[in-house]
């Protein structure tokens, strides 16, 4: 398609932002004279502007639907572009199809002219979803996306060999949380065998790394430490990443370590893994109730 000015639509949670690098690399590569604006929020807006795949960033404010004038500036924001990527594909991203005048429109969105019909796109990974959703629009070139503005950016001073730990997830999901003390008990593990633990997270997540160090003083603690745009290289020096499903781990998958992730029925794999740059999945370990998860049971998978 020979267009001039391209939007991508993207918002979510950092592990969904991180599993649409593909398709972001693919719409630039189908569209590379284009200019091409991401309508995210605001916690994306710093890695989206280092990312080779965008020449605008614009914020989403995400107004309610009774606040006239944000709904008038986000109008102006969805306006003017001769195709649109939705790959947010929510209920409030297809209602902006509406509000941007029906342009031609690769999404979920009623009467849109390059539709991904349902349901079977509902059991698809993410990854696969989004592609299957780009095909249907025309795109067949999917590149692998080129991390390096991420991976070669410099790192915290770290031991040569070192395996992260990511006792963290969003605070509303405790439930997805393996408790600190096994994280504890794993990285002495991981220290006999010759790995030192580096733990990460948010500041919020310092108590957690508290309890790993309790048992395991050598670890290194970089939680509250670390900027957004850092994990990538941290990650693609690292051995090993074990944590659980939250948005670190994708990161740490996205920039090619090897990756231990445990879930709980709170989340489904086969819908959310975090994914290699390749597509590769990670080592994934299931229990209904993460606490029920031995420690010997992730030992088992360390190889």
């Amino acid at each position: 398609m020979g267009l001039n000015r391209i939007l991508v639509i993207r918002h979510g949670a950092l592990g969904d932002f991180v599993l649409s690098f593909g398709p972001f690399a693919a719409i630039r590569a189908q569209h590379p004279q284009a200019e091409t604006t991401l309508l995210t929020t605001r916690p994306f807006v710093t890695l989206a502007e280092a990312a080779p795949w965008f020449d605008r960033v614009v914020v989403d404010a995400k107004p309610d639907w009774w606040n006239l004038p944000g709904l008038l500036r986000l109008r102006r924001q969805l306006t003017g572009h001769d195709f649109v990527y939705d790959l947010q594909t929510s209920g409030r991203s297809s209602r902006y199809f509406a509000l941007a005048g029906r342009p031609p429109w690769s999404g979920i969105a009623r009467g849109c002219s390059h539709p991904q019909p349902g349901p079977a796109r509902e059991t698809m990974h993410s990854i696969e979803r989004q592609r299957d959703q780009l095909q249907r629009a025309g795109i067949s070139h999917f590149p692998p996306p080129d991390l390096r503005f991420l991976t070669a950016r410099p790192t915290p001073d770290l031991p040569d060999h070192f395996a992260l730990l990511v006792p963290g997830a969003a605070p509303h999901r405790p439930e997805k949380r393996w408790p600190a003390e096994h994280y504890g008990e794993l990285a002495q593990l991981l220290l006999a065998r010759g790995l030192t633990p580096v733990i990460l997270g948010a500041a919020a997540d310092t108590p957690l790394a508290a309890t790993i160090r309790a048992h395991c003083p050598a670890a290194h603690d970089l939680t509250g430490r670390t900027a957004l745009l850092d994990l990538f290289a941290i990650a693609a020096r690292a051995q090993l990443a074990i944590g659980n499903d939250t948005g670190p781990m994708h990161i740490a998958a996205a920039a090619g370590c090897r990756c231990i992730v445990l879930f709980s029925a709170a989340s489904d794999p086969a819908l959310t893994a975090p994914r290699g740059p390749d597509g590769r999945w990670p080592d994934v370990l299931r229990a209904p109730v993460l606490a029920d998860l031995s420690v010997n049971r992730v030992a088992a998978v360390l190889g």
